[in-house]
């Protein structure tokens, strides 16, 4: 049994994800506890990094590898893969919109026990970005997410490796940036593969931060106070 297989669904060509699937994942895999993946959100989406752990599932993992996200996938929603023979595939509903894109390059490993922790070190990585590099980011930039309304897009992600049998790897955070454009906040997130401590590839994950006010420390500390009482208590599991 693959570590994945409790937190979607397949069903023939398809693949789903319930409320339930997709909380479990973020805060027992990722450590995510965005409101936004609880099984009772009223704007609930299943998480970025589970449609991109399904996909490493699917593919392997591959030296160069670029992923695009355009949609938010909701409960029980069908998706299918859609492959190309150009080193591509989709995502997509049965209407045939778009919600993950990905290309891949080089010579692939499909061993899973790489995969699972190549997995597991990224998206536990993806999933502290709030409050870790997300707050002093948009402190240095005097802007902050509305705390009622937080809208924060995953947009895409790419690995660059140098091979792809990077067993014992370990994932060390390397930079942030932010271009704010109005209320509009473009970041990029990079970071790097470690074997025994040597450099075996990076990897870059940008981020849209949507609503932008004005900085007020004293707000930010709450809702990072709110964030950490989820964690503490464990919310929806």
């Amino acid at each position: 049994m693959n570590f994945l297989d409790p937190y979607y669904s397949f069903s023939g060509d398809s693949v789903s994800f319930t409320r339930s699937q997709s909380s479990r994942f973020a805060k027992q895999v990722a450590d995510d506890f965005n409101p936004i993946h609880d099984v009772d959100a009223k704007r609930f989406c299943v998480p970025g990094d589970l449609l991109f752990a399904v996909l490493i599932k699917r593919l392997g993992l591959s030296p160069n590898m670029d992923f695009t996200f355009s949609g938010m996938v909701g409960d029980g929603v069908d998706i299918h893969f859609s492959e190309s023979e150009t080193g591509a595939i989709r995502l997509v509903d049965e209407k045939g919109k778009d919600y993950l894109r990905a290309s891949y390059s080089g010579k692939p490993n499909h061993d899973e026990s790489v995969l699972g922790e190549v997995i597991r070190n990224y998206v536990r990585f993806s999933g502290h970005n709030f409050p870790h590099v997300l707050k002093p980011l948009m402190a240095e930039h005097n802007v902050m997410i509305n705390i009622d309304r937080p809208l924060v897009i995953y947009e895409s992600m790419s690995l660059s490796l140098d091979h792809a049998n990077i067993g014992g790897s370990e994932i060390e955070h390397t930079g942030a940036t932010m271009n704010v454009i109005g209320k509009r906040g473009n970041v990029s997130l990079t970071f790097q593969f470690l074997v025994d401590g040597e450099p075996v590839g990076t990897g870059e994950k940008k981020m849209v931060l949507s609503g932008l006010r004005e900085y007020d420390e004293s707000v930010m500390d709450q809702m990072v106070e709110k964030y950490d009482e989820r964690k503490r208590l464990q919310v929806d599991l």
